[in-house]
């Protein structure tokens, strides 16, 4: 998005910016669910359990622009939150995640900004995550805006996770004693072991279905 589409702090212009947050996600939504009707069409298979959406509230775009020694006005805002309209996709295993990511980078109106993967290189903390930063045009009465929308692809167990370290987080503002913080960290490790069990066992399940069909 082109901060220089809003140079005043209006609210007409603050509106106009919510607005294509809020219909970035909607977008967004709308092109994940058609992909994973188009898997489970195909390969029988829906790689995703469910799919949740957010945009940042106002004290939160505040908060973060402060912390970040910004100057709270729109263009600051569109410049330096890359998180403000929020997409999360949940799978059921690990590959799914990866097969996710592909196919929505594959998407001819997509732009892939960056990449973290936290999967294959976690956080400290043990977070783990699969974050794709894109922008999609949105097409207003007379202009079209590259929005940005952030995706954070993961499984139900890092999900899972990833909600009570946020709990944490916002209980002990950031400052959790270090036998929570290396509890996390343990539970981190299981939910991998999980992931990697699971996944084992559903290509184990789809194999043995194969094998049944051919005999």
């Amino acid at each position: 998005m082109d901060a220089n589409l809003f140079p005043d702090d209006g609210i007409d212009s603050w509106n106009t910016v919510m607005l294509l947050y809020e219909s970035a996600i909607k977008k967004m939504k709308v092109k994940v669910e058609i992909l994973n009707d188009e898997f489970q069409q195909v390969h029988q298979y829906n790689p995703i359990e469910y799919i949740k959406t957010r945009v940042k509230t106002p004290d939160s775009i505040v908060k973060k622009l402060k912390r970040g020694g910004y100057a709270v006005d729109i263009p600051n805002m569109i410049e330096h939150c890359n998180d403000i309209a929020g997409v999360r996709i949940v799978c059921s295993f690990t590959d799914d995640i990866y097969r996710i990511a592909e196919m929505i980078g594959r998407q001819n109106d997509v732009t892939v900004i960056s990449i973290k993967d936290y999967i294959k290189n976690p956080k400290d903390s043990g977070y783990k995550s699969y974050h794709m930063l894109v922008t999609i045009p949105i097409y207003l009465s007379d202009k079209t805006v590259d929005t940005k929308i952030e995706i954070q692809i993961r499984t139900i167990g890092m999900d899972f996770w990833a909600s009570l370290e946020h709990k944490i987080y916002y209980k002990f503002e950031g400052q959790a004693p270090s036998y929570i913080s290396e509890d996390l960290r343990e539970c981190s490790e299981i939910v991998s072991i999980l992931d990697t069990k699971m996944l084992q066992l559903n290509e184990a399940i789809l194999q043995a279905k194969k094998e049944a069909q051919e005999s």
